[in-house]
């Protein structure tokens, strides 16, 4: 393999001087040097050619032995030095000191076509941040992470990506649901891509520790190489980085919004300094309509990380960010202006994208939105197919016709009768009326509400049938859901079956309606 190294977190930051892989608190340094764990019998399950095409990889890298051993964390290659980051978090709410990469291991940086990735395995082995835990991976959640970061990506929200996915020929116990009794699972290794993995609890650890020092030289490395349009110096660049971090996270979660995705571990240490999702634990999608639903278990009774609560736990998160940074700025006027602008920004954003999810054109009317919620949470009712077949609706429609061109998106079609049905009359009734008064024709608002409508999303239980398929080492559909997500707002006749509400067998299985941290 020929790939252009080019590492910077390990040579311009401050690293652990003690090398020994033991587990500790590590004090004064951005991270610890860590060899990855040789796995048994390390198999490669799938790739992800369009990301080696990003870090220079040609498609005959792909199929050789290094490749293979690099991936699964057999080699390092020569002059790299791999490292686990040290970072702390607030975990659902509270403040849990010091966490790091337990079970990430960077292995280095690459520069192609002049820009910057670093490539990261996850389940590789423990570091000095793996606390009680072995580091490894199991493949199930390896799976999960490896198809969605990749359907994130093409249906255009802020994401890590996934290179390799590979089993290690070795057992790891895990207790899948807490309760007391753990298995024997599969392992395997996740090969991560961006252009970094800080996050806010980087920060968070240093400002923690009143470590003044490596917190100033985190931030000038993390401007300097991901925030270069910045210029201002003093506080006032920690002003604009700090504005600039705000700015993507709103991106980030509209986007989340708009596709009905629920991350389910919004701590501060699974947030992305560059606005990017980060750490597919327990995600799901919205499958029926329920905006309290979260697909974590360990968040099952306060639903802290709940779908309509990811944009308020994100400015929870920017807050604490904030408290991370005052040390380099010092200025809380200054600082709370730019929080306040997470709303403003949000509230521009928000409407507008539910608009473009309409395809209305005319001014945004929130009781008619807000009538429409309460609509899609009364029955159960599928949020992608809903939006999806809702661009067949036609301005000479009537109510009746309008209604049965969604009807598909009921779970129970059956219960939508009397007070609702008038309801959902109404409503078509008053969407058909600002489709009217919209100059724009059916065929071509049809073409645009395909754009941020998803056909295909990965569904919970697709993850969870590619996941049954695999620990009886058929990884067809690994691979069909693979290809299927790259063009999620495609109609791809050929994949009809995937278009589908949840089927009842999946309504309370785990893995498909909810999930827990154990990976």
């Amino acid at each position: 393999m020929k790939l252009h190294l080019n590492d910077t977190f390990n040579k311009e930051l401050t690293a652990d001087t003690d090398t020994s892989n033991t587990r500790r608190q590590v004090f004064g340094a951005c991270y610890s040097f860590v060899t990855p764990r040789v796995p048994s019998n390390p198999q490669l399950l799938h790739v992800t050619t369009e990301v080696a095409d990003l870090i220079g990889l040609s498609k005959d890298d792909l199929t050789s032995k290094e490749f293979l051993e690099v991936v699964s964390g057999s080699k390092i290659l020569p002059e790299t030095q791999p490292f686990a980051m040290a970072y702390a978090g607030h975990q659902f709410g509270n403040w849990a000191g010091q966490l790091g990469d337990g079970r990430a291991i960077n292995l280095f940086e690459v520069i192609n076509n002049k820009k910057r990735w670093a490539l990261q395995l996850k389940g590789a082995g423990e570091t000095p941040y793996s606390r009680n835990a072995d580091g490894l991976a199991v493949l199930r959640s390896s799976i999960r992470e490896h198809l969605c970061s990749e359907a994130m990506f093409h249906l255009g929200v802020p994401t890590t990506r996934s290179l390799s996915l590979v089993t290690t020929g070795d057992k790891v116990l895990r207790d899948i649901l807490y309760n007391g009794n753990p298995a024997y699972e599969d392992g395997a290794v996740v090969c991560r891509v961006a252009p970094s993995f800080i996050r806010f609890g980087n920060f968070e650890l240093l400002a923690a520790r009143k470590d003044l020092p490596n917190l100033k030289a985190l931030a000038d490395y993390t401007i300097h190489h991901f925030y270069p349009q910045i210029k201002e110096t003093g506080k006032e660049k920690y002003l604009a980085f700090y504005q600039e971090v705000v700015n993507r996270t709103v991106d980030m979660i509209v986007e989340w919004q708009r596709v009905g995705f629920v991350h389910g571990v919004m701590n501060t240490d699974n947030m992305s300094i560059l606005g990017l999702t980060i750490d597919y634990g327990p995600y799901g999608w919205l499958e029926d309509y329920n905006p309290d639903w979260t697909p974590n278990t360990t968040d099952a009774e306060g639903k802290r990380y709940r779908f309509r609560n990811q944009p308020d736990i994100a400015l929870w998160n920017l807050i604490q960010l904030g408290n991370a940074l005052y040390p380099l700025i010092e200025d809380i006027p200054a600082m709370e202006t730019i929080l306040n602008s997470y709303s403003h920004h949000f509230d521009a954003k928000f409407p507008l994208m539910m608009q473009e999810k309409l395809g209305l054109t005319s001014v945004y009317d929130s009781d008619f939105q807000d009538e429409l919620t309460t609509l899609l949470t009364a029955y159960e009712t599928d949020m992608t197919i809903f939006y999806r077949n809702l661009a067949n609706v036609l301005k000479s429609d009537s109510p009746e016709i309008a209604l049965s061109k969604i009807e598909y998106a009921f779970y129970q079609s059956d219960a939508i009768v009397t007070t609702i049905k008038t309801s959902w009359f109404n409503w078509m009734e008053a969407y058909l009326k600002k489709l009217n008064e919209d100059s724009i024709s059916d065929t071509d608002r049809k073409v645009r509400m395909n754009k941020v409508n998803p056909k295909y999303v990965l569904r919970n239980y697709m993850a969870q049938l590619a996941i049954d398929a695999a620990e009886k080492e058929d990884y067809t559909l690994i691979n069909e859901f693979h290809e299927l997500l790259k063009h999620p707002y495609d109609e791809q006749p050929q994949n009809e079956k995937w278009f589908a509400k949840r089927p009842d067998w999946a309504r309370n299985k785990v893995g498909c309606s909810m999930l827990s941290c154990s990976s």
